[in-house]
């Protein structure tokens, strides 16, 4: 139950991540308030789920979910720029949350 709840967690730091955006440096209301709701559900589910995952793995799967679902939503949504470099560097975080997921295991 832990492992669902962190991928929760995750998704929910790509909500704040890109409603952060949104809001232009806390410029705009309704992005903001989203943004700062969102924060406190995802750190206050890292924080269950640290409860019984080890610290480094559910950190590092935590930032990880953010890292990656923030980057594809750039790209999807905000029209950010694809290049080879951008894409290994996605591909190296991917496989380094697979690795943590399996050496917890």
């Amino acid at each position: 139950m832990a492992w669902v709840i962190l991928i929760f967690a995750g998704i929910f730091e790509i909500v704040w991540a890109y409603t952060m955006k949104m809001s232009e440096g806390f410029t705009k209301l309704t992005p903001s308030i989203i943004t700062l709701f969102f924060m406190i559900l995802s750190f206050g589910l890292l924080a269950y789920a640290m409860k019984s995952l080890p610290l480094g793995t559910a950190y590092t799967i935590w930032t990880g979910i953010g890292a990656i679902g923030s980057f594809l939503v750039g790209i999807f949504i905000l029209g950010e720029p694809t290049t080879a470099m951008r894409m290994f560097a996605a591909v190296l975080i991917v496989s380094g949350l697979i690795l943590m997921k399996l050496s917890s295991s």
